[in-house]
């Protein structure tokens, strides 16, 4: 019985590796902050009664505050992901008359555009699919409402993003930093970078944390594998 209960419970173990208490509640604020400022200009710039943010950035939010060092939370990330993702949703809108084909073509399309322009954000997906299914819902002339309004909340989001990042500490737009004090271990250890690509490689895999952040992981682990060897 206490058996099944652990394994149980690791289903809830949050999935994240270095998440701490902190940055939970910092991320939740973080997230108070950046919907707000955004809801904020939204009532001002935009005349909507109720339609004043688009839904997508609440997920834009998420990725920006509870895990900013992740490539899909960056900058270009957000703010070219979201746009791009709405420019394809407005022509599969206006192009393809069918409206479900349409949704499922701006939704590909968009994954598609933001890899090739380096800025895949996954709540551009659901940018894309809003302007398919909601766009006419922003303003009577469909798409450049819509469009300035993603922007809008993109830009805002990701400048209170910004300086929220830099009182909590964290690294925004996020650049990989050496622990300060604690020297890498020397050589003949030490993983390389090509040594990385050749792993990435191997497995076949997209994960989400850039090269010079495993990079830079590894280092810190092979410091902690050599003092505990030392100390065997």
């Amino acid at each position: 019985m206490f058996r099944l209960a652990s394994s149980s419970v690791k289903w809830f173990v949050p999935l994240l590796a270095g998440a701490s208490l902190r940055d939970r509640v910092a991320a939740s604020l973080g997230a108070l902050a950046g919907i707000g400022v955004v809801g904020l200009a939204g009532t001002m710039f935009f005349s909507f009664p109720s339609l004043w943010i688009v839904a997508p950035i609440a997920a834009s939010a998420v990725l920006l505050f509870a895990v900013p060092a992740s490539p899909l939370a960056q900058p270009w990330s957000i703010v070219g992901g979201n746009i791009v993702s709405a420019l394809t949703g407005m022509a599969m809108l206006h192009l393809v008359p069918d409206q479900v084909l349409a949704a499922a073509l701006a939704v590909s399309g968009a994954i598609l555009a933001m890899s090739l322009a380096r800025c895949l954000h996954p709540p551009g997906g659901a940018v894309a699919l809003s302007a398919v299914i909601g766009a006419r819902s922003f303003v009577s002339a469909d798409g450049p409402g819509f469009l300035a309004l993603v922007a809008l909340d993109s830009v805002l989001l990701v400048g209170t993003g910004w300086l929220f990042h830099r009182v909590s500490g964290h690294s925004y737009p996020h650049r990989p930093r050496p622990v300060e004090g604690k020297p890498p271990v020397p050589a003949p250890f030490g993983v390389q970078m090509a040594d990385i690509d050749a792993a990435l490689e191997d497995l076949g895999e997209t994960f989400d944390i850039g090269r010079e952040d495993l990079a830079l992981l590894l280092e810190r682990a092979e410091v902690h594998a050599a003092a505990r060897v030392g100390k065997g």
